[in-house]
C-alpha cells in the first residue's frame, strides 16, 4: 500500500508539472472528478488505469516507478550533527535556507550581500553534506525530497524558536498576506489527534504549493512562514487563581 501511495504522489507531481488537473484525468478516463480524487487519495487503482493515466502524460509505468524510486532515495532530513554544523555558521544557514527554497546561485547573489567565492564555499559544504550536487558553472542540483524538513526540535528549529519567534509574533497580522487565529477549548485526546491530522494535511498542501510555484520568477514569490501548533496548555496568567 505504501508503494502504491508513493507512486500516486509521484504521478500527481508529474501531472501538475504538465498543467494537468484531476478534471483533465477524469475526462480522459471517463470518470467523475470525485472518483479521480478518491483514486489518488486512497491509492486504490488498477494497473490498467495507472497505465492509462501514464499514457495521457507520455510517461511509461516503468518511468513512473523509476521516478518514485529516485524520489525515495532523496534526503528527507539531516542528522542533528549536520544541522549543528549549519546553524553554527550564519552565512551557511542563510545559503542553506535559500537552497531548500529553490534559489539559484545568481538569485542568492542578487538578493544578499555575499561574494561569489563565499557563496561557492558554502555550496561546497552543502555538496559534502549531500543536500545538493554542485555542478559546473555553479548550477545546483537539489538532492533533497519534496517533503524535506528540518528535524523536529533539532538545532535549526531550536535556533528559530529562540531567535525568531518574538520577531515573528511582533506583528498586527492585519495585512492581506497575514493571518493569526487563536482558539481554545476542551478537547478529548481523539479530537486532538484529528486536529493534528488536519494540521499535517495543511503542511502537505503548503509543500505542494511551494513546489508548484517553483518555476515562477523569483520576483513573483515572497518568503512566507507558516506556523502550525497545538498543545494541551493553560496560560500561566490564571495559575494563581486555580484551586490547589
Amino acid at each position: 500500500m505504501k508503494q502504491t501511495s508513493a507512486l500516486m504522489q509521484t504521478l500527481k507531481r508529474q501531472l501538475k508539472s504538465q498543467g494537468k488537473t484531476y478534471q483533465d484525468v477524469a475526462i480522459h478516463l471517463g470518470l467523475s472528478e470525485v472518483s479521480i480524487k478518491r483514486l489518488f487519495n486512497e491509492g486504490q487503482i488498477s494497473v490498467s488505469r495507472l497505465e492509462c493515466i501514464c499514457d495521457y502524460i507520455d510517461l511509461s509505468l516503468i518511468e513512473l516507478m523509476q521516478l518514485t524510486d529516485f524520489e525515495q532515495t532523496k534526503i528527507h532530513c539531516l542528522s542533528a550533527e549536520q544541522e549543528r554544523e549549519i546553524v553554527a555558521d550564519l552565512l551557511l544557514l542563510l545559503v542553506s535556507i535559500c537552497i531548500v527554497n529553490g534559489y539559484t546561485f545568481d538569485e542568492i547573489l542578487n538578493q544578499y550581500d555575499i561574494s561569489d567565492t563565499e557563496c561557492i564555499r558554502k555550496l561546497a559544504i552543502l555538496d559534502r553534506i549531500k543536500i545538493i550536487e554542485l555542478l559546473p558553472n555553479n548550477r545546483i542540483k537539489l538532492k533533497i525530497s519534496a517533503n524535506f524538513s528540518w528535524l523536529a526540535n533539532g538545532p535549526i528549529q531550536q535556533f528559530f524558536q529562540q531567535c525568531v519567534k518574538e520577531e515573528f509574533f511582533h506583528c498586527r497580522f492585519n495585512q492581506t498576506t497575514e493571518k493569526l487565529q487563536v482558539i481554545n477549548g476542551l478537547l478529548s485526546a481523539a479530537s486532538n489527534a484529528e486536529i493534528q491530522k488536519s494540521m499535517q494535511r495543511l503542511v502537505s498542501e503548503f509543500v505542494e504549493l511551494k513546489k508548484s510555484d517553483s518555476d515562477l520568477a523569483m520576483e513573483q514569490k515572497h518568503g512566507t512562514t507558516l506556523v502550525v501548533a497545538i498543545r494541551q496548555w493553560n496560560s500561566s496568567l490564571f495559575k494563581s487563581l486555580e484551586n490547589k
